[in-house]
């Protein structure tokens, strides 16, 4: 277990089941622990002090955990994106929320500091609902408190959040990837389209907009030639699953504003899981977040897919122009899309293409 000093100068509050304690640790442990890619906005030099005892965990809050036994996940990503090993007996460093992922975990913010899991490599402490069965179970984690400043208040990754800055009267071109599940593509399609209005000549802005704290999506958009990449934790929340639809079109405006403000002309946003994910369903079906949309790049798996994901989209009288994701990686497959939706199918090279700004052109 983490040795604590107990410092005199930080207080004790007493509740009717037991006290909640707020005491300074030896630096050397704040060192050695594993800080998340979740918590890479928060500088080390104000974690200063450990909170414990009957204490109740807010979404966002930092917590210091010990790893007792290893499963899904065998290692921890930090804030540079280097995927470090986990050892049981390592300290790291999370944030605690929630999780929403039909190929892994539904879990869910605890109530105190009991054992509860590590549910996304990218930093998220939560105690696990139910799984996918075909994979392990989720780390444990023991947390030892939450992570405080110097006067013994909790850290939270909303407090180290981008400003909010007003919307300028006139956006960039927007293109948002959307799609049918999990692993359908999306990301991927992301990147690639990025890469293509970059070498069109333009600057392009990018953004996660939903999901779970983790680096992979952002790296790979950056890897793509992105000018300026943020997501939604640069926001203040290291999850999205469950927030209601105001507090989503807050996070947009939050993005989109900093992107605007960086100067760029063209920015993709992502947007994590399925159409019929709560929060995807509730963004589309949002004028405050549609009426700024220039296109929509739809993602799936397989034609069927598609061909759902395009009706429910034109049914809303969405700006959709055009499928791409994971089917694209068959001829077969994409050949099927063609003959039953009246959209073009574009592979990653076309998307990739720096022809691929005037192929949307022409599609208006």
């Amino acid at each position: 277990m983490l040795a604590t000093k107990k410092n005199s100068s930080f207080a004790s509050f007493k509740t009717k089941e037991m006290p909640m304690e707020i005491s300074s640790f030896e630096e050397k442990y704040l060192h050695m622990a594993k800080a998340a890619y979740s918590t890479r906005r928060i500088p080390k030099q104000v974690m200063k002090t450990l909170i414990t005892g009957n204490v109740n965990p807010k979404a966002g809050d930092l917590v210091l955990a010990e790893v007792i036994n290893i499963r899904q996940h065998k290692r921890i990503e930090l804030a540079c994106g280097r995927r470090a090993h986990l050892h049981n007996g390592d300290y790291i460093i999370l944030c605690y929320g929630n999780r929403y992922a039909p190929d892994q975990f539904e879990a869910y913010m605890p109530e105190d500091l009991d054992i509860c899991h590590m549910v996304a490599a990218g930093g998220v402490a939560a105690r696990v609902k139910c799984k996918h069965s075909g994979i392990k179970s989720a780390t444990e984690i023991k947390p030892v408190g939450l992570i405080g400043n110097n006067l013994g208040k909790p850290l939270n990754i909303k407090d180290w959040a981008i400003p909010v800055t007003e919307l300028p009267a006139a956006v960039p071109e927007i293109y948002v990837v959307v799609g049918t599940s999990m692993n359908a593509g999306k990301t991927t399609t992301a990147a690639h389209l990025i890469k293509g209005l970059t070498r069109a000549g333009k600057k392009v802005g990018a953004a996660k907009l939903t999901g779970t704290g983790a680096g992979l999506d952002v790296w790979l958009m950056k890897d793509s030639g992105v000018y300026k990449v943020l997501d939604f934790t640069d926001a203040g929340y290291v999850s999205t699953f469950g927030l209601p639809v105001n507090i989503l079109e807050n996070i947009f405006e939050t993005l989109l504003a900093a992107l605007c403000d960086s100067g760029v002309d063209s920015i993709v946003f992502e947007i994590a899981d399925g159409l019929i994910q709560q929060e995807t369903s509730a963004l589309l079906n949002s004028e405050n977040f549609t009426r700024h949309i220039h296109t929509l790049i739809f993602s799936a798996q397989d034609a069927m897919g598609a061909k759902a994901g395009v009706d429910w989209l034109k049914n809303r009288n969405l700006p959709i122009k055009a499928v791409s994701g994971a089917l694209t990686a068959s001829p077969m497959a994409a050949e099927e899309a063609r003959k039953i939706i009246d959209l073009p199918v574009l592979n990653l090279d076309m998307l990739s293409s720096p022809d691929i700004e005037q192929t949307f052109c022409q599609l208006v």
